[in-house]
C-alpha cells in the first residue's frame, strides 16, 4: 500500500496548476528552498484530506463539502492577490526579502491554506481509497497516507530542483519576465476559478 501511495501523491501532484506555478515562481526568485517548503505545503494538504478519506471521517467530510463554496471563494481571492503581488513585482529580485525563517513559514503556511481551500480533492481520495478496499482500521490506511505525502514531497522536490538548474542561468531581466508571466499566468486562473462561483452567486 505504501508503494500505491507514493503512486498515488506523485500523480495528484504532477499536474502543473496554479501551486505548479506558485512553486516555480518561489524557487526562481528566491531559491530550491522556497520552493520546496511551499511544495511540502501542498503535500502536507494531500496527507491531511488523505487521512479524512482513509478513517471514513463522513461529519468533516460533510462540513467540508458544505463550506465548499466559501473555502473556494477564499482560495481564489487570495490565488488573485498572490498573482498581483508577483506581478508588481514585490517577489522580483532586489525586493526587500523576509527573514529566512518567517520567509519559509509563510510559504509552507500560504500553500498549505491554499490547496486546503480545494475540498473537492478529499472526494477524489474518498473515490480511490474505495476502489482499494482500504479501511481505516486497518494499518494499510496510514501506509497509504504516508506514502500520498511522501509522493507528493518528492515530486515538489523534483520540481523545485529542476526549476533551480534553469534559475543559474537567467539574469536578472530575464527573471523579472518569468515573474511577469508567473503572475499572468496565476491572475488567469483565481479568475477561472472564481467565475463559476460568480455564476452561482
Amino acid at each position: 500500500m505504501f508503494l500505491k501511495g507514493l503512486i498515488l501523491g506523485f500523480s495528484i501532484a504532477a499536474p502543473v496548476g496554479p501551486i505548479g506555478l506558485l512553486c516555480i515562481q518561489r524557487t526562481l526568485s528566491r531559491g530550491r528552498l522556497y520552493g520546496f517548503v511551499s511544495g511540502l505545503g501542498a503535500a502536507t494538504a494531500d496527507a491531511c484530506y488523505g487521512l479524512v478519506a482513509a478513517f471514513g471521517l463522513s461529519a468533516a467530510i460533510s462540513v467540508l463539502l458544505g463550506l465548499r463554496f466559501w473555502l473556494q471563494l477564499a482560495g481564489g481571492v487570495f490565488l488573485l492577490w498572490l498573482g498581483l503581488k508577483i506581478l508588481l513585482g514585490s517577489s522580483a529580485p532586489g525586493a526587500p526579502a523576509a527573514p529566512e525563517k518567517t520567509g519559509l513559514t509563510r510559504a509552507f503556511g500560504s500553500v498549505l491554506m491554499l490547496t486546503l481551500a480545494n475540498p473537492a480533492t478529499i472526494l477524489s481520495f474518498f473515490a480511490v481509497f474505495a476502489g482499494l478496499g482500504i479501511d481505516g482500521r486497518s494499518g494499510s490506511a496510514l501506509a497509504l497516507v504516508a506514502g500520498v505525502f511522501l509522493g507528493s514531497a518528492t515530486w515538489w522536490l523534483l520540481l523545485s530542483f529542476l526549476a533551480g538548474l534553469l534559475r543559474r542561468h537567467l539574469g536578472d531581466g530575464r527573471l523579472r519576465i518569468l515573474n511577469v508571466i508567473a503572475g499572468i499566468s496565476i491572475l488567469a486562473l483565481s479568475l477561472w476559478s472564481l467565475l463559476p462561483l460568480m455564476r452561482q452567486s
